[in-house]
């Protein structure tokens, strides 16, 4: 929800000499939580499966069904997580977009005048955020 992080800009015209906040644009909140949510119920089911197969082994290799059923939900976490990274991952892509220092100089009004040179301090550091998707 970068719509809601707010940032101060400076103002230089003579008249005014209040900083103007400025906010981003996006909301990638979407394929984060997907991903979160899925994390969270995978976690849960693997719990569940554990004391399954620990407790109640002999139900567990007495009924035919059960194996079957365990294995089709198994390959549905599967699936859903790999779509969750690759939702996250576009997310995140599009928030490395929306928040990269050049996007946010060329949105603000006084580094547009003539003769105004305007640089980010630092780049944004996004390294654990590129981990979150490679997990």
């Amino acid at each position: 929800r970068l719509y809601q992080i707010p940032f101060g800009m400076p103002n230089c015209e003579a008249d005014e000499s209040e900083a103007r906040t400025l906010y981003l644009i996006g909301d990638f909140s979407a394929p984060a939580e997907f991903f979160v949510t899925l994390g969270v119920f995978s976690f849960l089911y693997s719990m569940a499966a554990l004391v399954l197969y620990l407790r109640f082994h002999s139900l567990y290799t007495e009924n035919t069904k059960l194996p079957f059923t365990d294995f089709c939900v198994t390959v549905c976490f599967a699936f859903f997580w790999l779509v969750a990274a690759a939702a996250w991952g576009k997310g995140l892509s599009d928030v490395k977009a929306a928040t990269r220092p050049s996007t946010l100089i060329s949105a603000m009004g006084v580094c547009q005048g003539e003769g105004v040179t305007c640089n980010a301090g630092t780049t944004p550091a996004m390294g654990l955020a590129n981990i979150s998707v490679v997990r």
